[in-house]
């Protein structure tokens, strides 16, 4: 089976349904003749930069963004106010603690925002770590970015 294929069904069925889960997403595919592993799906789920955002009916579900989405969307800004805990200046970094397994969603949102004043981003599992071009950007940043989390 083509893998773009299954990530065409993927994104479709995500769109229709609130899937939380890798084995539901396993559960969904093969109920369109997908056969596919969990570890099939997980490398799908972060080829298509999927992510978790709170869902109506569960708890969380799975959402994508566009690659060639520009500027701050809807989604992104729920999946930033869902994941994001605090965020802490120190000196020209910023500390932006997140839920686990979140600090690469987070990183997404900030690497789509594009911030001049943003030279680079590290992410770990709960963590994302912003590089500012000087110390005098990071107080600005912040302001940005609790005004997305505060919505």
């Amino acid at each position: 089976m083509l893998r773009n294929v299954r990530h065409s069904k993927i994104m479709e069925i995500i769109e229709e349904k609130e899937i939380e889960t890798q084995e539901e997403l396993c559960q969904e595919l093969a109920n369109h003749n997908y056969n596919v592993t969990q570890a099939t799906v997980s490398r799908d789920i972060k080829e298509l930069h999927l992510f978790k955002v709170k869902g109506t009916a569960k708890r969380f579900r799975y959402a994508s963004i566009s690659e060639n989405e520009s500027g701050l969307t809807d989604k992104m800004r729920v999946l930033f106010q869902a994941c994001v805990l605090s965020i802490r200046p120190v000196g020209n970094l910023i500390v932006i603690k997140t839920l686990n397994g979140n600090g690469t969603n987070a990183g997404v949102v900030i690497d789509k925002l594009d911030y001049r004043e943003v030279v680079g981003t590290v992410a770990g599992d709960d963590t994302l770590l912003l590089i500012c071009e000087t110390a005098e950007n990071v107080q600005a940043v912040c302001n940005r970015l609790n005004a997305i989390v505060k919505g």
